[in-house]
């Protein structure tokens, strides 16, 4: 019987990237699972490539607390109850201390932050007893000039995810964070980077990693879902998936 044959998930910012690959794990493990994307081009190449009656692929911003509450609506409708709820959306632009606009600071928060809380605040009853909720948040002491605006809202992310597992104890609703360092995707997760930027991005990551090297999607969707299915007596945890890099190891290398 396949790992997860029975179990629904909701899985959002899950077209590129990390997201993708938690869909990827979850469907081939058996599950079926809704998941959102913003872009309508990378919408329609994850529902190509994918191409499974058990994945459903639906529209929403995080931003939005109409397209929220429709998220929570649709997850209803095609799924009713659901097990696993990965909290994975987020965007990164780099701004420098003069660049940053108001605009952006409130963009990053109202993504990252207000969409991660009432994300879960909407689809928490939909929740079972005994189920699990997975942020994605960002590698403690990962540092990189222009990020103010994103590591802030993520830092905020972590604590809300704290007080969240505190919260939901009496239902037995396990909250926890996958913590990725620098992982290898096409845009290394940071919108607008110059092609010499994302180098520079690249080398930092395989220079700074005490492994020597950038992880890839897969390993944090691996992370992901060890804490929603496999860490049955975890809970208020945040799993570092960087090489050791917040873990300050250092080596020869």
């Amino acid at each position: 019987m396949s790992k997860f044959a029975g179990k629904k998930a909701v899985v959002t910012g899950g077209t590129h990237g990390m997201g993708l690959a938690i869909v990827k794990a979850l469907l081939d493990g058996g599950a079926e699972v809704l998941y959102t994307g913003r872009n309508e081009k990378k919408i329609e190449e994850a529902r190509t490539e994918l191409k499974s009656d058990k994945a459903h692929v639906v529209r929403s911003d995080a931003a939005s607390m109409a397209d929220i509450r429709g998220l929570a609506d649709t997850a209803q409708e095609k799924l009713g109850r659901v097990d696993y709820l990965f909290v994975n959306h987020g965007i990164a632009e780099v701004q420098t201390l003069e660049e940053t606009t108001e605009e952006s600071w409130d963009r990053h928060f109202a993504i990252n932050t207000k969409g991660a809380f009432f994300t879960v605040q909407s689809l928490s009853p939909l929740l079972n007893d005994n189920g699990a909720i997975v942020f994605t948040t960002v590698a403690n002491d990962l540092i990189f000039p222009g990020l103010s605006a994103y590591s802030g809202s993520k830092e905020a992310v972590r604590a809300i995810s704290h007080v969240l597992a505190a919260e939901l104890l009496p239902r037995k609703i396990r909250v926890n964070s996958v913590a990725p360092g620098y992982i290898k995707t096409p845009t290394m997760g940071v919108a607008g980077m110059t092609e010499e930027e994302r180098r520079d991005f690249e080398k930092q990551g395989a220079d700074t990693s005490p492994l020597k090297r950038m992880g890839t999607v897969e390993e944090v969707a691996a992370a992901a879902l060890f804490l929603a299915a496999d860490a049955t007596f975890t809970t208020n945890v945040e799993f570092p998936v960087d090489g050791g890099f917040a873990q300050g190891l250092t080596g020869a290398h």
